[in-house]
């Protein structure tokens, strides 16, 4: 897009001064990025421009469009922040600071589809044969903390100014546009990346708009395969489609036209990446979605939104479970709307929304809504809602210091579905899905978290680890004095999900006296070094790996929780030059097929049997075939039944292969415990939770003492570690360890 175009769109609220100021920014920033090229050799200046016009689309005050000509001028120029303040005022230079990347790690190269003066693309993937470092995967690992570094310092501003993100989300979008350009590593990484961080942001925010887009071009990257078919089969299929949607568009019409609600009705677009997760959440082929048809009814208030309920389902059958009222109970996003689901005249489903235009907008633009529609109000209360509830959620943004840990705080805090939660007195309090009753009891009060000791759910006890659900009544059972368990800190047990629970558990344990946490941090490690089975390690080594000074402050970090002890086990492991030397110590490798033994192709979790008919064995050339109700049955390709199916029938055949093996290592554990009723069923629960299969199993019951010795099939040294700490966590059971070899 050329400057003119962009300001030829410009909304006609912006003045002739801020008109002028976009034009001089757009001046700036060209002299700025002189001779600098991106991937597909335009010149980069086109980035800025396009940037800027995503941004036009949500009607963002001038300021916001200025930020964004400007926003690489810092980061890929000779430009300092202070020319910027000094051309544009703080305003600007605050936004343009916001989403700066941090590149003062030694070692480390950036750019997004930004060329070198010798034309090399800069590529924070790229192995650069210039850089004299000797460790690829230090060096890897050093450009993974400058990411989230960069994320890190684009969240904790996004807490202060929410302009700062919005820019960040048109950035990424246009790079995703244009990804193409960039070598496939890149590629993968920055469309996973955009489907982990960047479109749940977009979806937290209510931009529905940037956040298909976002999950789409991301989607086409991660699994291209996947992608190509689901396209396929859309545009196969689209012309009926589409003229379905027109006739049914006009029998709904008619009826509102009857009943004299004014309306506007279309059919709503279903995305790529949408249709994916349904196949994989109902576990159903494409061929075995019914719903692809829907329509949105947009309406003029609320009253005409449950009126326009009632005669879609006086006129059409409701399918059960399928009515959501998001306009009495929005979703945490402040969506608003109407979904139902119903059997049309032709037997099939149909899926409607129905909404008034205001949620119609709030839900295209989300938070950007308040300026595309609301600029005359000086206080826009839904505006200021929202942004108090993302400063909320992430309360505990300033006491982290890990960049990486505060990613994973955003992905488990700000980024995951809610469940709301009713104290005994009745207040709703909302947390991420999968909180435990500890995430609970800090969100009430922190010395609650503190003495919480047991929890009472819908008045019966239950163990800690509990994932709440949205309805739950909790009750926290508290000491009258104490602290919070260290084991509260093991990810591997599960005990704690959000991070401002952790945030607080640590503050606690840095209040207690260095040596008390040194001596905990070294029991600790001690612990888990023998429960794997790990004699020699070079703690110099690992202790500079974390860049602390002495074995202490390692010792210390890990005692307080600021060090946590998965990746204290991954570093020891990676340590080594041969990963897997640590499980091949023990017994060697073996490959079995993996549980399932018939995958179909791209989706997980179908069910899958084999058919009578022809009774397919591992090695035979199969396909699949859906039925009604049962998933997909497996036949051999040249099986009789298969070769007499109708043209229709066809339809209904899906690529299935056999699992593929998986490379696991034979290892035996000992465990013992007090014996008791159940306690071997729960022994295998927490192991077939795990995925870990079970070779060999002893058992031996001396004077109520029960000695349990067992060979397991372990995929790496981490996924040992968590099997047997969740197995010393059970009631009764004494220790859990690996056997030494011999």
């Amino acid at each position: 897009m050329k400057i003119e175009t962009l300001l030829e769109s410009l909304p006609e609220k912006y003045t002739a001064v801020d008109r002028e100021l976009i034009n001089r920014a757009y001046k700036f920033a060209e002299v700025a990025h002189a001779g600098q090229k991106r991937a597909s050799g335009e010149p980069y200046i086109t980035h800025c421009v396009a940037v800027a016009a995503i941004l036009v689309e949500l009607s963002v005050p001038p300021s916001v469009i200025v930020a964004a000509l400007l926003h690489d001028t810092v980061e890929d120029t000779q430009i300092t922040l202070d020319t910027i303040k000094q051309e544009f005022g703080d305003e600007v230079a605050s936004l343009v600071d916001g989403v700066t990347k941090l590149t003062n790690l030694p070692n480390v190269t950036r750019g997004d589809q930004i060329t070198r003066e010798n034309g090399r693309i800069l590529d924070e993937d790229e192995e650069d044969e210039n850089e004299d470092y000797p460790e690829t995967g230090m060096r890897s690992s050093r450009r993974k903390d400058l990411r989230n570094e960069t994320l890190r310092k684009t969240f904790v501003a996004m807490g202060d100014d929410i302009r700062v993100v919005i820019i960040k989300l048109a950035d990424r979008l246009h790079n995703l546009r244009t990804l193409s350009y960039m070598p496939e590593a890149k590629r993968r990484r920055v469309a996973q990346e955009t489907l982990d961080i960047f479109a749940p942001l977009a979806n937290r925010l209510g931009i529905w708009r940037i956040k298909w887009e976002l999950e789409d071009l991301s989607f086409r990257y991660v699994n291209p395969d996947k992608y190509k078919e689901i396209a396929e089969k859309l545009s196969e299929r689209r012309t009926s489609r589409e003229d379905t949607v027109k006739d049914i568009i006009n029998n709904i019409k008619a009826l509102m036209d009857q009943s004299n609600i004014a309306c506007e009705i279309s059919g709503r677009p279903k995305h790529i990446y949408s249709i994916y997760k349904k196949m994989q959440d109902r576990g159903k082929p494409f061929e075995a979605l019914m719903d692809l048809r829907a329509v949105r009814i947009i309406v003029s208030d609320i009253p005409s939104c449950y009126a326009a309920l009632g005669l879609i389902h006086t006129h059409w059958r409701p399918i059960p479970q399928e009515f959501d009222d998001y306009i009495a109970a929005p979703k945490d996003n402040f969506y608003q709307s109407l979904h139902t689901a119903v059997i049309y005249n032709d037997g099939r489903p149909l899926e409607v929304q129905i909404r008034t235009t205001e949620m119609h907008q709030n839900a295209e633009f989300g938070i950007a809504a308040h300026w595309r529609y609301k600029e005359k109000i000086k206080t826009d209360r839904s505006y200021e809602q929202r942004v108090t509830w993302i400063r909320k959620l992430m309360e505990w943004r300033q006491e982290v210091e890990d960049a990486q840990e505060f990613v994973d705080g955003m992905k488990s805090d700000v980024f995951e579905d809610r469940v709301y939660i009713f104290t005994p007195r009745g207040d709703i309090i909302d947390l991420p899905s999968g909180s435990t009753p500890i995430d609970f009891a800090y969100h009430v009060h922190t010395e609650i978290g503190h003495r919480c000791r047991g929890a009472k759910i819908n008045g019966k006890l239950v163990n800690l680890e509990y994932a709440l659900k949205t309805g739950d009544q909790v009750e926290i059972l508290t000491a009258k004095q104490g602290g919070p368990s260290r084991d509260w800190l093991n990810s591997n047990l599960g005990l704690v999900k959000t991070q401002r629970a952790r945030s607080k558990i640590r503050a606690w344990f840095k209040k207690q006296d260095r040596d008390q946490n040194i001596a905990h941090g070294k029991l600790i490690l001690e612990k888990e070094l023998h429960r794997l089975g790990i004699p020699d390690v070079d703690f110099d080594k690992l202790t500079t790996s974390f860049e602390y000074k002495s074995e202490d402050d390692l010792y210390a970090a890990l005692g307080c929780g600021d060090l946590s002890l998965k990746k204290i086990i991954n570093v020891i492991s990676e340590v080594d030059k041969d990963k897997d030397a640590l499980l091949e110590a023990n017994i060697t490798p073996s490959t079995r097929p993996d549980s399932n033994a018939v995958t179909v192709v791209g989706l997980k979790g179908i069910l899958t049997t084999t058919a009578r008919c022809c009774n397919p064995a591992p090695g035979d050339d199969i396909v699949g075939y859906i039925t009604r109700g049962r998933g997909a049955t497996v036949h051999r390709r040249d099986c009789p039944n298969i070769m007499r199916l109708s043209e229709h029938d066809k339809e209904r055949i899906v690529q299935v292969s056999w699992g593929q093996p998986k490379k696991t290592f034979s290892v035996a554990v000992e465990i013992r415990a007090y014996d008791r009723q159940g306690l071997m069923g729960d022994i295998y629960n927490v192991i077939s939770n795990e995925g870990v299969n079970i070779s060999d199993i002893n058992l031996k019951v001396t004077h109520n003492m029960g000695t349990f010795r067992l060979v397991l099939e372990i995929g790496d040294i981490s996924q040992l570690s968590k099997v047997l700490s969740r197995i010393e966590n059970l009631p009764n059971v004494l220790e859990a360890h690996r056997l030494k070899p011999g």
